[in-house]
């Protein structure tokens, strides 16, 4: 597992789109995400997180746009390689018609805080994800820009 991990620098397209994680997590469950100190910049609350937060676009094959310190530690990658992953290959192939219902899920539902599924690093490891909140990326008017995940159990697995 990569033990310290940078945070890289973020652009300002990548800061917006941070916010509206933040906002879309707010509005649809009524819970704040996280709580930066006074000190603290949103996306630096997000990286330091002791929750994992993830979350992809729109793309035909959506393609993972974040996933801070945690996340990137359970999945033994760096920010780069993480952004550039599919969302599908977080999954094991056998889970993956799973994690395309439960996508479909938050979809008509707009968010979701019973999921559980396992998960697979880059070396192979399986972990076990429980109580997972997962949610759409609308903005005020309602624009659908993605989803994202946030969860702070898990379990690794031989």
């Amino acid at each position: 597992m990569l033990e310290h991990i940078e945070k890289p620098a973020f652009s300002a397209e990548l800061e917006a789109r941070l916010q509206l994680v933040a906002d879309s997590f707010h509005r649809l469950t009524g819970r704040t995400l996280v709580e930066p100190s006074r000190d603290e910049t949103l996306t630096d609350a997000l990286w330091n997180a002791p929750r994992a937060i993830l979350a992809h676009g729109t793309e035909a094959d959506p393609v993972f746009f974040y996933g801070n310190r945690l996340t990137l530690q359970l999945f033994e990658l760096d920010f780069v390689t993480f952004t550039e992953l599919p969302s599908r290959f977080s999954a094991e192939p056998l889970a993956r018609e799973a994690r395309a219902k439960l996508l479909k899920r938050v979809t008509q539902h707009g968010y979701i805080d019973d999921y559980s599924g396992v998960r697979i690093s880059s070396s192979g490891q399986r972990f076990l994800i429980e109580r997972v909140t997962v949610w759409n990326l609308l903005d005020a008017t309602g624009n659908h820009h993605g989803q994202a995940a946030t969860f702070t159990d898990w379990t690794s697995m031989p």
